[in-house]
């Protein structure tokens, strides 16, 4: 993927907005239309929102340095799962949209400082 040798010391919030413009990046490559990036409702995120073809895809985007605490994508729990799933169902219902496919994806970045991002992109996540 990319390298981002320049970033010396990145907060985590730093890495975690490098890591969606990444993602944003990789979508856009794999002809995804990025309809909404950052949807907020319900106390809740949704990093980005996408048309794949005529499927709807909510993205759930995961950024860490190394891997050394587990894969990023472990950290989209059950409970995050409801939560996003809340947040599809409201979005789906501000913008009146009946009858369309659903998925919902996960983007698992690891960036280290040598080599740059490794990216993963889990389709129907859950």
């Amino acid at each position: 993927m990319e390298n981002h040798k320049k970033t010396r010391k990145l907060t985590p919030h730093k890495l975690g907005r490098l890591g969606e413009a990444v993602a944003q990046k990789y979508l856009k490559e794999k002809n995804y239309q990025i309809l909404e990036t950052g949807f907020r409702l319900y106390r809740g995120e949704i990093d980005v929102i996408a048309l794949d073809g005529k499927t709807l895809v909510f993205v759930e985007i995961k950024t860490r340095s190394k891997s050394l605490h587990g894969f990023p994508e472990e950290s989209v729990t059950l409970q995050k799962q409801r939560q996003i799933r809340k947040i599809a169902q409201g979005f789906l219902t501000l913008r009146a949209l009946e009858n369309i496919e659903c998925r919902f994806d996960v983007i698992s970045l690891v960036f280290e400082q040598k080599s740059g991002f490794s990216l993963s992109h889990i389709t129907n996540a859950f």
